[in-house]
């Protein structure tokens, strides 16, 4: 259902656009929908799809949430203890985190062999749009990629084949560094106002 709206929305838009100016779009940087992708193709078949990289990382962080949470529903009492409100605290740069944040970090992580799996993959994603060549880039995404699957984690080898399905998206983004955090930042504060607005 929601990707049939956002299809036509979509779809709408480039009619608006026009087919001349639709022809003359050479990139478009989107999350991985299939809504996104099939309305941009069938009107802009020229353009290359970008997939957004706050996107990925906002994927990925999702990742290491659902880990958290299983591992805390295995865990024993002692261990539930220190994995207990630590979703943002894996999420952070780690070397951002200090004094007795860190030290709990550092606790969980060689308390919980999975959790550790995961955070790593996390912070070794990050520096994959660091790269200028595409080429460069591959060889980090599949090494990447195959120390996801070595991993043995459901959720991060579902994750890694995902993006291994979409690796044309992403080296797209070497090509056109482009993005939609700016969208997304309006989009977030027009949320906002609506709210106060009501009240």
């Amino acid at each position: 259902m929601e990707n049939g709206w956002a299809e036509k929305a979509l779809n709408r838009f480039y009619r608006k656009l026009g087919k001349k100016r639709c022809r003359q779009i050479e990139a478009v940087a989107m999350d991985m929908w299939p809504a996104f992708m099939k309305a941009t193709k069938k009107h802009c078949p020229q353009a290359r799809l970008v997939f957004d990289k706050f996107h990925i990382l906002s994927r990925m962080a999702q990742v290491v949430d659902q880990v958290r949470r299983r591992e805390f529903k295995r865990a024993s009492m002692k261990t539930r203890e220190v994995i207990k409100g630590s979703r943002y605290l894996l999420l952070r740069n780690r070397a951002k985190v200090r004094g007795k944040k860190r030290i709990r970090l550092s606790e969980l992580l060689a308390l919980n062999k999975p959790i550790n799996a995961v955070h790593v993959s996390n912070k070794d994603l990050k520096p994959l749009w660091d790269y200028r060549s595409p080429q460069w880039a591959e060889t980090y995404f599949r090494d990447w990629y195959r120390r996801a699957i070595y991993s043995k984690i459901e959720p991060l080898k579902k994750f890694a084949r995902m993006l291994r399905k979409h690796w044309e998206g992403i080296a797209a983004n070497f090509l056109y560094p482009i993005h939609s955090s700016l969208l997304k930042a309006i989009n977030n504060k027009a949320k906002v106002i609506k709210r106060i607005a009501l009240g």
